[in-house]
């Protein structure tokens, strides 16, 4: 370690340069990445701050232009020390530059304009301001009079509000106070997003049993000095979120503050009103839908350290906090948490680590915790704590099983079985409210019969082949392909094809049935503005309609008391999916779905709509059976060698020319297997689920190994190798650790 990158200036979007300095030996020892530093900069070599991101044994300069380092900042703001190690820790775990990891983490990248309240304040007596004003008005200052007899009756004025009522010109105000009559006074107002939506409400919260022994457990570790982290294992409706507020209020008793991640913008409006009724407007928010403005005042109030609590995405996790106790990821196995652009994170990775450098503890919650969560609870890497019971002794749901195989050959072509029918019109008598949820909009990719339920999988990588333009079926792990078959394979029949059914054909579908009904229908295409998503899940919370009608954003989080039935209407389109995780994410799904009938005082009923009513994933759903599932699902995963049994690294390429792609993939390939590295499975070159985007040809390789540390090991050799040979600048390479979804 002889020279040390540093980056000047890490505010906004200046951060698309880094200068190499050598480490003097007094330093060598105690530098590490993050650490703000003292450098020579600039032709006068004037003492500059920097922030030290990584370390090199060669110089990328001639030596002798190469400065010395000057020292290490003490006691500078660990804010941006902690980003920026987070920033070069992502850099080396997912694949990145660290340009592309420092924009990441440093989310704010260009200042707005700061919006600020002024008020004119009065600087002379009474007396001597009644005697000015007689001045002023047998000169016929009008404007100069108008304004003193404001000041006279009040002291301080609202500045904006006097220049309009008294139709004042800022040469008047600067007149007076140029004379010493007044002064001008300058407040920063912080643009709120939540700003006068909720009051904070004196509550006491009273804990049961197993809520009362999650907390005390976790805060028993903080009080000895212990941080780690903790999976908090909630059927459906069993108080997490009491369970989170409470750690998070013994946490602002020191002094510390919190971050609070959730999955989807669609959940912000009902997270932050809990959260903003208990803690008041020491809570904020920071999400892609706020205004540039609104950005940049969360991102300075939580510098600042106006706000105790931050709620959001995952970006929230790079809220410039410095005294960070908690972090918490509610619905921790929800895959927007994982980064689709470069560095391809995981929210949940990151949250530990940066948890590690700051001192706190992190809590991960769910109901149907992603089997990588719970495989660490299980070993004992993660605490765990399991809630059993539904609040207030509400019971789970009755849940039903409608095989639609059954439905078909008895006649019944509808989008609703006769189960679901029945239940929907029995509701709607009785005014209670519904939801019927879709897994996503559209068309889908897998094929399947619907007289047998059998789905047409890849023979080597059992996932679903994907449906392509031209009728053939492929498969976007390893590349085999296959035309659409006519019939079914398994049992002949000529029911196979594609699921065609969207929320718009289901809104249509509710209204012709039930006329009367009053429906919502919440998807991508109906919540594109800001306020989208509060307006539809308020009007549907004030019980304006009686059927909301959504996609998978309507079965996240949201508490409804008058929700007395569930429809899942196609179960499969996520258990077929084109991916090893698609028994998982069913099983999710369907018990996320489940557990929003009867949260109030009310039963609550399911009806589960599917032509596989055998399979694991819903059957275990059904009976809310996380343990049965994960036993189920790990049979599987250590049988294929999938995560977190094995794990599992993507190599994305992609260039604007198909046959230099396809020969540096080629090439690749032969150079992973060629590492000889024992246990390394190398599967690929494949095209890519989406084989062209925007004129450019993609394809993909999957590397597999049992050990962690080997297949990083394999990436960093990788990455070595292709700096060697220019071949490679000609198409752009990406790394994703684990991934989620396809490529």
């Amino acid at each position: 370690m002889e020279f040390v990158n540093v980056i000047v200036d890490i505010s906004h979007e200046k951060v698309d340069r880094v200068f190499q300095y050598r480490i003097p030996e007094r330093l060598k020892n105690s530098l590490k990445v993050g650490m703000q530093v003292e450098i020579p900069f600039g032709r006068g070599n004037r003492l500059t701050r920097g922030y030290a991101v990584g370390f090199a044994q060669e110089p990328d300069y001639p030596p002798e232009k190469i400065k010395e380092l000057f020292g290490i900042v003490e006691g500078s703001v660990r804010a941006e020390s902690q980003l920026i190690a987070l920033a070069a820790w992502m850099k080396e775990r997912y694949g990145s530059t660290m340009n592309h990891a420092l924009k990441t983490v440093l989310p704010v990248k260009q200042k707005t304009r700061q919006k600020q309240k002024k008020k004119l304040v009065r600087c002379i007596s009474l007396s001597e301001g009644a005697h000015l004003l007689e001045h002023y008005k047998s000169k016929n200052f009008r404007a100069k009079a108008r304004l003193l007899e404001a000041l006279l009756e009040e002291e301080v004025l609202d500045c904006q509000k006097a220049a309009g009522q008294l139709k004042l010109s800022a040469a008047v105000i600067r007149g007076l106070e140029a004379d010493g009559i007044l002064r001008v006074e300058s407040e920063q107002l912080y643009r709120n997003p939540f700003a006068g939506h909720f009051e904070k409400k004196e509550q006491k919260t009273v804990l049961n049993e197993e809520q009362r022994l999650a907390v005390e457990g976790i805060w028993t570790d903080y009080e000895k000095g212990v941080r780690k982290t903790y999976l908090l294992h909630g059927v459906t409706g069993s108080g997490k979120t009491e369970v989170y507020m409470e750690l998070i209020a013994r946490v602002i008793g020191e002094r510390k503050q919190a971050v609070v991640l959730i999955p989807e913008i669609a959940l912000t409006f009902q997270t932050v009103r809990r959260f903003h009724e208990r803690f008041g407007d020491r809570v904020s928010v920071m999400h892609s839908r706020l205004s540039e403005g609104e950005r940049y005042d969360q991102f300075l109030r939580a510098k600042d350290g106006d706000i105790d609590v931050i709620i959001g995405p995952r970006s929230a996790l790079f809220a410039p906090f410095s005294r960070i106790g908690m972090i918490i990821l509610d619905e921790e196995h929800e895959s927007s948490y994982k980064s689709e652009t470069v560095p391809r994170y995981h929210a949940r990775e990151a949250a530990v680590f940066r948890g590690n450098l700051c001192g706190a503890s992190v809590v991960l919650g769910s109901a149907t915790p992603s089997v990588e969560s719970y495989q660490h609870a299980a070993e004992g890497t993660y605490g765990l704590y399991r809630l059993t019971r539904r609040v207030r002794e509400a019971v789970l749901p009755l849940v039903h099983i409608v095989d639609l195989r059954t439905e078909l050959k008895e006649g019944n072509r509808s989008i609703f079985s006769r189960k679901l029918k029945d239940a929907m019109q029995k509701r709607l008598q009785q005014g209670q409210q519904m939801m019927l949820f879709l897994n996503r909009r559209g068309l889908s990719g897998f094929v399947s019969c619907r007289s047998c339920g059998k789905a047409i999988r890849c023979p080597h990588c059992d996932v679903t082949l994907s449906l392509h333009e031209g009728g053939s079926l492929k498969c976007h792990y390893c590349g085999y392909e296959t035309d659409m078959p006519q019939v079914c394979p398994v049992c002949g029949s000529r029911y196979i094809s594609g699921f065609r059914a969207g929320t718009q054909q289901i809104e249509r579908e509710v209204k012709k049935l039930f006329p009367r009904a009053r429906v919502l229908r919440m998807d991508y295409d109906t919540t594109r503005t800001k306020e989208s998503y509060e307006q539809i899940l308020s009007a549907f919370g004030r019980r304006e309609a009686d059927v909301l009608v959504g996609t998978q954003m309507i079965v996240k989080g949201h508490d409804f008391p008058g929700v007395t039935l569930v429809g899942v209407l196609a179960a499969d389109l996520s258990l077929h999916a084109s991916d090893y995780r698609a028994s998982e994410r069913t099983f999710q799904l369907l018990t996320q779905a489940v557990g929003r009938a009867g949260r109030g005082d009310q039963a609550g009923e399911a009806v589960i709509q599917t032509y596989v009513p055998d399979h694991y994933s819903i059957q275990t759903a059904a009976r809310q059976d996380y343990e049965a599932f994960f036993h189920q699902e790990m049979i599987y995963r250590r049988l294929l060698k999938y995560p977190p049994a094995a794990f599992l690294l993507g190599i994305y390429l992609s260039g604007p020319k198909d046959e230099v792609l396809t020969d540096c993939a080629e090439r690749m390939g032969e150079m992973l297997r060629g590492f000889s590295t024992k246990g390394l499975v190398v599967i690929g070159p494949a095209a890519a689920a989406l084989s062209r985007k925007q004129d450019q040809y993609r394809k993909v390789i999957y590397l597999k190994h049992e050990e962690e540390a080997v297949l990083l090991q394999v990436k960093k050799k990788l990455e070595e190798e292709l700096e060697k040979d220019t071949v490679w600048t000609k198409i752009y390479i990406q790394f994703d650790y684990n991934p989620l979804n396809a490529f």
